[in-house]
């Protein structure tokens, strides 16, 4: 089963989301991760009232989350966050496997794509 926590601020929002905007009691959190976005891949967050074949239900602060079979390998272990800042506020997802910001190789790139400045000196 898949390893993912929700904080309280992100469990808190979640609830009102599910009561505002949730078409049943039963509505939960989906999150999924797509193809796409600056580093290859993009987290995405949505509130589903389905659960699919194949699907890991994860309980957290009394909050349902739903992770699809193919996005559970590149959740596992993440924290979902929420975050109100002057810059707005949002669900943050933060991921000690996939992500790294030192150009190292370990961020969560498809393979061939890196820093764009990170062989710069090796002229020849």
């Amino acid at each position: 089963m898949v390893q993912i926590t929700l904080t309280e601020p992100a469990a808190t929002k979640l609830k009102e989301l599910i009561q505002k905007h949730g078409t049943t009691e039963d509505s939960f959190l989906r999150v999924y991760v797509a193809g796409g976005g600056c580093s290859g891949f993009s987290y995405g967050l949505a509130l589903d009232n389905k659960v699919q074949d194949g699907d890991q239900v994860v309980r957290d602060n009394g909050v349902k989350v739903v992770i699809d079979d193919g996005s559970a390998k590149y959740l596992e272990g993440s924290t979902v966050d929420y975050k109100e800042t002057i810059a707005g506020s949002g669900f943050m997802i933060s991921n000690p496997n996939n992500w790294s910001t030192c150009g190292c190789g370990k961020s969560f790139n498809p393979a061939g794509e890196g820093a764009p400045d990170a062989h710069e000196g090796h002229h020849h």
